[in-house]
């Protein structure tokens, strides 16, 4: 990558904080953590293990505090850990066999059309569980960490409408949910990626700092701002990020 500059310290230290607090509150951080990454001139597979680094401190500080205030029943969340933690592995070592030069042109595609999702989705309602539990949790929950460890970005967001959509809980309880899912398929993927040396430490351990400030503050005020707000700014800011990005490849 290009060389370490102090403007690019702050600017990664900033997005990481902004990242973590968007992501706790509507999901979707990774949308900006990522283009940034690439952008910085980081390689894209190994773009994609830092990004794992910095984003598993936020979804465990997210998930800590959650439980602590109760707001998440361990009993029922701790069996679901399991099989998103193996779809993730397995995402993860599928993408390590995909070439970097195409991963430089999927990765936008990717983060693009995971954008437009994540803007045009509604917000889901309430219903009756849709499929059963045994589907849910062998079928439903290794995909979304399949896709997780490949990519990543707005698997928050999928944990929390399955959550809603195949067991009918509600949308503060499913969004509370999705945390420690999502942490365990970020812990899942980081392991994939230090197992073979691809992440940058030193980027990755300071965007942690900035994810654990940013997620605790985000844990302090969720569901106090309205979410579809902060949708249209992740979409936003990653979207002009992404057209940078492809500009720069020119």
């Amino acid at each position: 990558m290009e060389h370490i500059t102090i403007g690019l310290i702050c600017l990664l230290f900033v997005v990481a904080l902004v990242a973590g607090l968007l992501d706790t509150l509507a999901g979707g951080g990774g949308l900006i953590t990522l283009p940034v990454l690439m952008l910085s001139g980081v390689n894209p597979l190994v773009a994609i293990g830092t990004n794992k680094l910095q984003g598993a401190i936020g979804t465990a500080t997210a998930s800590f505090i959650l439980i602590k205030k109760r707001n998440i029943h361990w009993p029922t969340i701790k069996p679901l850990m399991l099989p998103t933690f193996i779809g993730a592995s397995l995402g993860s070592i599928a993408v390590l066999f995909i070439n970097t030069s195409a991963l430089s042109f999927l990765i936008p595609l990717v983060l693009a059309c995971i954008a437009i999702i994540f803007l045009v989705s509604p917000t889901p309602k309430v219903s009756e569980p849709q499929v059963s539990y045994k589907t849910y949790k062998s079928g439903v929950l290794p995909c979304i960490g399949f896709y997780d460890g490949m990519f990543g970005p707005g698997t928050g967001s999928f944990f929390a409408l399955a959550n809603i959509k195949c067991r009918g809980y509600d949308l503060v309880v499913s969004t509370a949910m999705a945390k420690p899912l999502n942490f365990s398929t970020n812990l899942a993927s980081l392991l994939v990626f230090i197992a073979t040396d691809n992440l940058l430490w030193s980027i990755g351990l300071l965007m942690m700092l900035g994810q654990f400030i940013g997620a605790w503050l985000g844990s302090h005020l969720l569901f106090k701002i309205n979410p579809i707000y902060l949708r249209v700014l992740i979409v936003l800011m990653s979207s002009c990020m992404l057209i940078k990005y492809l500009a720069s490849m020119d």
